[in-house]
C-alpha cells in the first residue's frame, strides 16, 4: 500500500491514472499532456507499475499503457476503509 500512496503523491502520476481512466493509451500520446523529458516520463510509469497502478503491453515498438481497473478499486475500498466510511452490502446503492 506505501507504492499506491507513493504514486499518488505526485500530481503527474495522478493526471496519467485520470488520461488513462478513458482508456488504454501509449507512452507517447500520454507524454503529449506533460511538458516533462521522456526520462521524468519513464519514472512516473515505473512508480504506477510498481504500484500497481497500471498494466502495460507492448505491441511492436509501443508501450501501451491501461489501468489495472482490480487494483484500482481495491484501492479505493481500503481508502475509503481508512477515512472511516461504510462500504455498502453487496447489490446496495452509495
Amino acid at each position: 500500500m506505501n507504492e499506491v500512496f507513493k504514486a499518488l503523491a505526485d500530481p503527474s502520476r495522478r493526471r496519467i491514472l485520470q488520461l488513462l481512466s478513458r482508456g488504454e493509451m501509449t507512452a507517447g500520446e500520454l507524454a503529449t499532456h506533460f511538458d516533462v523529458s521522456k526520462p521524468s516520463m519513464s519514472h512516473h510509469f515505473a512508480v504506477l507499475k510498481d504500484a500497481d497502478l497500471v498494466t502495460t503491453r507492448r505491441d511492436g515498438q509501443q508501450i501501451y499503457y491501461a489501468l489495472n481497473t482490480t487494483v484500482v478499486q481495491d484501492v479505493m475500498a481500503r481508502i475509503w476503509d481508512l477515512f472511516g466510511g461504510e462500504q455498502p452490502e453487496k447489490g446496495e446503492e452509495l
